[in-house]
Order: C-alpha cells, then sequence, then structure tokens
C-alpha cells in the first residue's frame, strides 16, 4: 500500500506541470501555425523566396542539418503533446472515480471536464505540429534539392 500511495502522490505532482506543458505546446502551435501561414504568403507573392539560408561556405551536410534544426521543434511538438494530452486525462481519473464511488458525481464531473480541456487543446497542438511540420518540411526539402542541382551544375 505505501508504494500505491508513493505512485498516486508522485502522479498528482505532475498534474501541474504537465498542464503547463500543454499550454505552452498549444500557445507555440499557434505562434508556429501563424509563421507558416506568413511564410505560405510570402512564397505566394515571391515564388523565389527561400527560408533556407545558404552560403557558399556550408556543406550539403550542414545545410541538411539546418533543415533538420527548423523543423525538428514542430515534429517534437505533434508527437510529444498526445502522450502529455493523456498524462493530463489520466491523472485526474482516479481521484474522479472516487468521488464517483463516494457518491459525489458532481465533483467528478468538475474534474473530468478540466481534464479533457487538457487533451483537446494537447490533440489541437499537435495537429497543428503535424499540418506544419509537413508543410514546412516539403518547403525545406524543394529548397535543399535547389541547391544540390546548382551545386552540382556549378562544379
Amino acid at each position: 500500500m505505501m508504494i500505491e500511495t508513493g505512485f498516486s502522490q508522485v502522479a498528482q505532482s505532475l498534474l501541474w506541470p504537465v498542464l503547463t506543458l500543454v499550454a505552452l505546446g498549444f500557445v507555440y502551435a499557434l505562434w508556429t501555425g501563424g509563421m507558416t501561414m506568413m511564410e505560405a504568403w510570402q512564397r505566394w507573392r515571391n515564388p523565389r523566396y527561400t527560408a533556407l539560408r545558404v552560403t557558399p561556405d556550408l556543406s550539403m551536410e550542414e545545410l541538411e542539418l539546418s533543415v533538420i534544426r527548423q523543423i525538428e521543434p514542430v515534429r517534437l511538438l505533434s508527437r510529444l503533446s498526445p502522450m502529455l494530452g493523456l498524462i493530463a486525462t489520466m491523472i485526474p481519473l482516479g481521484p474522479a472515480l472516487q468521488s464517483v464511488a463516494a457518491g459525489q458525481g458532481q465533483q467528478a464531473l468538475s474534474v473530468f471536464s478540466g481534464a479533457f480541456a487538457g487533451v483537446v487543446l494537447a490533440l489541437a497542438a499537435a495537429s497543428i505540429g503535424l499540418t506544419v511540420y509537413s508543410v514546412r518540411r516539403r518547403w525545406l526539402l524543394a529548397e535543399l534539392l535547389n541547391v544540390r542541382k546548382a551545386r552540382e551544375v556549378a562544379a
């Protein structure tokens, strides 16, 4: 029983940090989604727009690493957000079920609504992150291909 109590206390102490991460992830998803929409507008207005900063002294490997560095944060957002949402849902589930068993249904409802709000925000952040990742990856890989072709012609 002592280990179960310890696990429960550790899990409960994780709720606020997880909810904070979910909120930060959602804000970051909105921010990066807005940035991607601005970039799309710039690309529409100027077909030669590039987000990849190319200098002659950078090797192709360094450019590839630059592409990965640019898109890795949204990739992580799209992968980690659903897990954080699940954690945000599961932590309050135990106390809510105890409230239901004790006949305090109204208290359980308030806990459930907060838990589900966390998972909804996390899934929204993951959806935006996956969309941004896919679009930006395609753009950056096309730019990288153009650089590769230009360097092969110049060589």
